[in-house]
């Protein structure tokens, strides 16, 4: 806050304007989009990851192994999303904590399980009481980071797992013939074009990934739903800036965000969807040999 909004009775129009919106809240409001935009850099490989593993564990002619890959795919895929979202998070902690504890407190004699309280040695708390507050705040974004690369995982597995059954069984065939292992066949053949029938389908991954961003809300981080909400409500003379609610015009501006970031979306995934159809044989490869004639 600059100096000269130490009192805000005492201005009015576009300085109290500008001395509202430079606020220490609307700074961190501010900030809360870089959040956003953190979670969908990590989540999207990260998914993409768990996605390939899944698909990947599926196709294995290891039946154990392929049990796990659908396994993983159908349960995520059948179960709410908002379940899974307030699930893993909880699971992990209590899972990480519960490995810390046996380390760092084997002589503990009292039930970690009380009733519906989970409770371990002060040592084994994840974070500790002792750590500062951005140690608490980035350990609930990653907590939170993880189960979205684990559910949009799932659905990445399904995609790419019929991306992979879409390239043409005699592709591989010719692959074997020419003297190629299952393996080099694999990596040279069939993972290069799977990604094009694959896109289509990860470029709708990626807008609902987009979309569900504000579940961050409900898993604690203050993202950017979490202080329009905050800083929308309306105020009362009490505070710094009383204003009436405004809250219209915040999630005005997180609309805007969220269809800018659509917008962009889709013309990256189009240039990248052109280039890669270029000399496939599929619909998008055939059109543009067409188009070149």
């Amino acid at each position: 806050m600059f100096t000269s909004c130490a009192d805000p009775n005492s201005i009015e129009g576009l300085t109290w304007l500008l001395c509202y919106l430079t606020t220490g809240k609307h700074l961190l409001f501010y900030a809360s989009f870089g959040v956003v935009l953190l979670l969908l850099a990590i989540t999207a490989p990260a998914a993409l990851a768990f996605g390939f593993g899944g698909a990947m564990a599926a196709r294995s002619p290891f039946l154990p192994l392929r049990m796990i890959g659908k396994a993983y795919t159908a349960m995520v895929r059948g179960v709410p999303d908002i379940i899974f979202f307030l699930f893993v998070p909880i699971a992990l902690d209590q899972g990480f904590e519960w490995l810390r504890h046996k380390v760092k407190c084997p002589d503990w004699t009292e039930p970690i399980r009380r009733g519906s309280d989970f409770v371990v040695c002060p040592a084994a708390k994840l974070p500790l009481s002792t750590s500062p507050q951005w140690v608490h705040e980035s350990y609930g974004f990653a907590m939170a980071a993880l189960a979205f690369s684990v559910v949009f995982g799932a659905f990445a597995a399904n995609v790419i797992y019929g991306a992979m059954q879409a390239v043409p069984r005699a592709q591989i065939e010719t692959a074997e013939a020419y003297g190629m292992t299952p393996r080099q066949g694999f990596w040279r053949i069939l993972v290069p074009q799977m990604w094009t029938f694959a896109l289509p389908g990860l470029s709708n991954l990626w807008m609902i990934l987009i979309k569900a961003t504000p579940l961050l809300f409900l898993l604690g981080v203050e993202d950017i739903v979490y202080w329009a909400r905050e800083l929308g409500g309306s105020k009362t003379s009490q505070y710094a800036y009383p204003h009436p609610d405004w809250r219209v015009w915040y999630f005005l501006a997180l609309l805007a965000f969220y269809l800018g970031m659509t917008r962009l979306s889709e013309m990256v995934l189009g240039r990248l969807t052109g280039r890669l159809s270029r000399g496939q044989a599929t619909l998008g490869g055939e059109m543009q040999r067409k188009a070149a004639r």
